[in-house]
């Protein structure tokens, strides 16, 4: 397990003091089930409508980290107070270099500055791999915590889908962000 940054400070807008950038185990999976389970059952910031159980969160870490990709979480002493992970974006080859982050705080810990902590990192783990280009896919237009916080990391917006999912009685927007990993498309691929 490797360590990432350690947040200072704590006012406004950051982390809180000595909270931590690792990678996610499945010892974490019942803390990060739990927050998952949050944003189903509360928000439409994901379309799931029945939350996984903690078996099946840990099916889907296996297989972020079996394909290489990170996996990880914010914690401050022994608590998870948020979660981010990049994921293949569509299946077939021609993707293979194109990614889709995920991100995701525990009730209470928005606005802390933990969810541009855990993207930076994400960002530079991923830049580290074989890929181009990192896709953040938001559910509503409404969800401008999230559209600001990857506008911060550099992804720009690339395209708006209008009522694409149906959760809670309405129809929800699918906003489309990206942002270039290294060189992006300025060159092909090193296969």
């Amino acid at each position: 397990m490797t360590a990432l940054p350690r947040a200072q400070g704590g006012h406004a807008g950051e982390a809180p003091s000595g909270a931590t950038i690792r990678d996610a185990t499945p010892q974490d999976l019942p803390q990060i089930q739990q927050i998952y389970a949050h944003h189903v059952l509360s928000s439409t910031t994901t379309f799931e409508e029945v939350p996984p159980t903690v078996e099946e969160m840990g099916e889907r870490l296996s297989k972020v980290q079996d394909q290489g990709l990170p996996w990880l979480v914010a914690e401050q002493d022994g608590r998870i107070l948020g979660y981010c992970y990049a994921s293949a974006y569509r299946p077939r080859p021609a993707y293979r270099y194109t990614i889709e982050d995920s991100i995701y705080l525990a009730d209470g810990e928005s606005g802390k500055g933990i969810g541009g902590l855990l993207l930076g990192a994400l960002i530079e783990r991923c830049e580290r791999g074989p890929w181009r280009q990192l896709i953040a896919v938001i559910a509503g237009t409404q969800n401008q915590s999230s559209i600001n916080l990857h506008r911060k990391a550099g992804f720009a917006h690339v395209g708006t889908q209008p009522d694409t999912g149906y959760k809670f009685g309405q129809w929800i927007d699918v906003v489309f962000m990206q942002r270039p990993l290294g060189p992006g498309g300025g060159s092909p691929p090193e296969e």
